[in-house]
């Protein structure tokens, strides 16, 4: 998982920036903020800035994964995904 600190101890995040997610998924940031303002990507906004569970991403990893497809983001949004 990506992770801004170097070192062999140093911690997974819990959140992301919508930035780092952003690079993670090779997207840029606005389409990002656009598919969490049309509720197709989860995200935690507190007051004006969002940020994104790490255990979300996770989740879509493991489920295209274990589908060996394609997973929606959208399913996780709206907590639909199984």
């Amino acid at each position: 998982m990506f992770n801004a600190r170097s070192g062999a101890d140093a911690e997974e995040p819990r959140f992301y920036s919508v930035e780092q997610v952003a690079g993670l998924f090779g997207v840029s940031a606005m389409t990002l903020y656009r598919a969490i303002g049309n509720h197709e990507f989860p995200a935690i906004r507190i007051r004006g800035r969002l940020i994104v569970p790490a255990k979300a991403i996770d989740a879509m990893v493991e489920a295209a994964l274990e589908r060996n497809t394609a997973v929606d983001a959208t399913e996780f949004a709206t907590g639909a995904a199984a």
